[in-house]
């Protein structure tokens, strides 16, 4: 059986780390692609990595350029593409620009791969998810966004951190758009099986979900001159392994709802179930009144981000 194919667009820290991981899972054959006057840099790279297969015994190949070419017949494409956040800029700050870039992405890689899986990371996720879709008009299942995955990761390794337990013993989901209103699900957070608030006091709880919501910012911040690119990554590579293995896991995507949670059209983070197909089905949470209160008011800001782009023009 020939090895499946992943092609990453953008070859800065998010899309070459996440290279690195595929590799090194021995997932796919790996092709790095940005733009021309990076062209160079993106060869190095894809070249540092092959490099690196035979000590970590993958046999997977390698390139990189700004060739579309080479991404043909793609089984999953990665749009991590874009300008990165900024100290002081918001995920909406940076709509037009990274609008720009992924309208012209969608377009090279649909062209070449038309029964690819498409994965965007672009920030503001859920506007670019929804105008990738627009642009690939691909069916829902295989145009999704990574975004709860990495959300999810913070607010587990929070927890654990606040409980001085193992990361693989917290339980978790988050919902909602990616950004300042997204919901952790704390009613449904456990660790090992028990309820987390019967570990932590509520105070501790607000603070988590507070430092959650802030998560990218956080890390913005102290960088100072870039954004976050490890978490995201793995998170992604997550996403990647459990449709190329068809592993059907249970993971919180971006993702085109069609009724599900009461919303037709609509992008947001919802659980899922990812397998071969792409998006699988939507597994609907029941939500208390608290809960569907902060869904709802993650979808407006959702909703203000999408109707600005339509506004834009896209």
């Amino acid at each position: 059986m020939a090895r499946k194919k992943v092609s990453v667009v953008g070859s800065g820290f998010v899309g070459s780390t996440l290279g690195h991981i595929l590799i090194c899972k021995e997932l796919a054959d790996v092709v790095l692609v940005d733009i021309e006057s990076l062209k160079s840099k993106t060869k190095g790279k894809a070249l540092d990595m092959a490099e690196s297969t035979p000590v970590h015994g993958s046999s997977v190949k390698v390139i990189g350029g700004s060739d579309y070419s080479d991404t043909i017949n793609s089984d999953v494409v990665v749009i991590t593409a874009g300008i990165p956040r900024r100290p002081g800029m918001t995920r909406e700050d940076l709509i037009s620009t990274n609008a720009d870039i992924t309208k012209k992405v969608t377009e090279e890689i649909v062209s070449r791969s038309p029964d690819s899986i498409l994965i965007y990371v672009t920030n503001p996720l859920d506007a670019i998810v929804y105008l990738g879709h627009k642009i690939s008009g691909f069916p829902r299942n295989r145009v999704i966004g990574q975004a709860g995955v990495l959300d999810t990761a913070r607010y587990r390794y929070f927890v654990a951190e606040a409980l001085g337990v193992s990361v693989r013993d917290v339980q978790a989901m988050v919902l909602g758009g990616h950004g300042d209103d997204m919901v952790p699900l704390t009613r449904h957070t456990s660790i090992g099986g028990v309820p987390m608030d019967q570990l932590l006091d509520k105070d501790i709880i607000d603070g988590i979900v507070e430092r959650t919501r802030k998560g990218g910012g956080e890390i913005v911040g102290l960088l100072e001159d870039g954004s976050a690119y490890y978490a995201p990554a793995a998170s992604v590579a997550e996403m990647v392994e459990s449709i190329l293995k068809d592993q059907k896991r249970v993971l919180p995507v971006t993702a085109l709802l069609q009724g599900e949670y009461g919303l037709e059209n609509m992008f947001i983070g919802v659980p899922t179930v990812l397998g071969e197909n792409g998006l699988e089905r939507v597994i609907e949470v029941d939500l208390d009144d608290s809960e569907k209160s902060m869904f709802d008011k993650s979808v407006e800001s959702v909703r203000f981000t999408l109707e600005t782009l339509d506004k834009m023009g896209y």
